[in-house]
C-alpha cells in the first residue's frame, strides 16, 4: 500500500521498491481495491520477500505495523510505521481498509515532503 501511494504521489521524483519481511502468497484484496479506488493500480505487483543487497543501497526503510523488523544498516534510515488498526473498533471490510488507506497515504505524503522541496 505505501509504495502504490508513493508513486502514485511522487511519480518520478522517488525510486520506490516494495517487499515484506514476511510477504504472503497474494496481495491482500482489499488492500487492492481500495487504492483501485484513488486510481492506483497494483496489477503488476507480488509479494516479495525483501532483497538483503537492495537495502545496501537504499536511502529510507518503511516498514509498516510492530511486527516488520528490518535490522539496522549502517547509513540507512529506518522508519516504523505503526499504523491504525480499524478492526480494533470493530470496523472490518473494505471500510477498514480505507482507514488504514488514508492512514499510509498521510504519512506517505508527510514523508514524501521531507524528500522533495
Amino acid at each position: 500500500m505505501a509504495a502504490g501511494l508513493m508513486r502514485h504521489l511522487a511519480g518520478d521524483r522517488v525510486q520506490v521498491h516494495s517487499a515484506g519481511t514476511r510477504p504472503g502468497a497474494a496481495l491482500n484484496e482489499l488492500s487492492v481495491a481500495s487504492l483501485d479506488e484513488l486510481g492506483i493500480d497494483l496489477a503488476d505487483e507480488l509479494p516479495k520477500p525483501i532483497d538483503p543487497d537492495l537495502l545496501h543501497t537504499v536511502d529510507v526503510v518503511v516498514t509498516l505495523g510492530r511486527e516488520a523488523q528490518v535490522e539496522p544498516i549502517p547509513g540507512v534510515r529506518i522508519i516504523n510505521w505503526d499504523t491504525d488498526e480499524p478492526s480494533e473498533r470493530g470496523i472490518d471490510g473494505i471500510e477498514r481498509m480505507r482507514l488504514v488507506r488514508d492512514d499510509i497515504r498521510d504519512r506517505v505524503q508527510h514523508l514524501l515532503t521531507e524528500f522533495t522541496p
